[in-house]
């Protein structure tokens, strides 16, 4: 197993990296796949937890709501007429079936599937709305300012998983919602919060920005990104299955590597135009 996962990641790394220095709209196109293949599998899972719903309006609203996030940013009523349109044509779609009970079913299903893969929309609007970095911040010359706060974000990510997964291998204090996911621990979940705070922390100091916006940002990816974890696992644990899929050789499947990112973006998004304004509001 160990070294099924040591060879996918080895094929995979330098794809993920690739598409990351070409930048967009490369980045967007990745993600828009990303979305499509976890829509696939999210949709499997749905329909053996028990909400049969409609993969094409999922698999045509995933992609396309990255798409169009980052093509329309964050105009007013962008979101809004999304989700509207996922709500109007699941209803419609149920309404061939003909017991009223699997169409509120497949209703629901298509609803939850379609926009549940969908936060990934929220990876390329965080590059709209990311805060310029001055030339004089450690990494100003690195890359473009879109891809660094994107950079914050995996890494912030990417430390609370693995430092949640070492502290709560070695300290193994405290069940964390066993009931979900009974590998998971209290130290695991404050271990990986601590160093994900101080890493993001680290990295928003790096572009300018004060310490104390870094460590409210850095605690507000922690708990998405772990919240995140434990929906998927939600998700599968009621479809009574182990992985997403089995895409990835010991990894399993794509929504397995993004389920942390689906929370975690938005809030990040959130995050980047509350640090905006209060930048803003410190200049008046």
């Amino acid at each position: 197993m160990l070294r099924q996962r040591l060879l996918s990641a080895a094929v995979l790394a330098p794809i993920v990296v690739l598409i990351f220095l070409t930048g967009e709209p490369w980045i967007t196109f990745g993600v828009a796949i990303l979305a499509m293949v976890a829509a696939h599998e999210t949709f499997r899972l749905l329909a053996l937890a028990g909400l049969p719903g409609e993969r094409v309006i999922g698999l045509v609203a995933a992609p396309l709501a990255v798409l169009g996030m980052a093509a329309l940013g964050h105009r007013e009523g962008v979101i809004a007429t999304f989700v509207a349109a996922v709500l109007v044509t699941s209803a419609i779609a149920a309404f061939r079936r003909h017991v009223p009970r699997e169409g509120f079913l497949a209703w629901a299903g298509t609803v939850v599937g379609a926009l549940y893969v969908s936060l990934l929309a929220f990876v390329p609007a965080i590059v709209a709305v990311a805060p310029a970095i001055g030339p004089r911040a450690a990494l100003g010359e690195l890359l473009d300012h879109g891809r660094i706060w994107l950079l914050v974000l995996v890494l912030t990510v990417w430390t609370f998983d693995t430092f949640a997964y070492f502290a709560g291998r070695t300290l193994k204090r405290g069940r964390f919602l066993d009931h979900i996911s009974p590998s998971k621990t209290w130290s695991g979940v404050i271990g990986g919060t601590v160093a994900a705070v101080i890493v993001c922390a680290l990295l928003v100091v790096g572009t300018g920005q004060h310490v104390l916006g870094g460590m409210v940002l850095g605690l507000l990816i922690a708990v998405t990104a772990q919240a995140g974890d434990v929906a998927e696992s939600l998700l599968k644990r009621a479809a009574g299955a182990k992985d997403s899929g089995t895409l990835i050789p010991g990894h399993g499947g794509i929504l397995d590597r993004v389920d942390s990112f689906l929370f975690a973006a938005p809030a990040m998004y959130v995050g980047l135009i509350l640090l905006e304004l209060t930048a803003m509001g410190g200049q008046t």
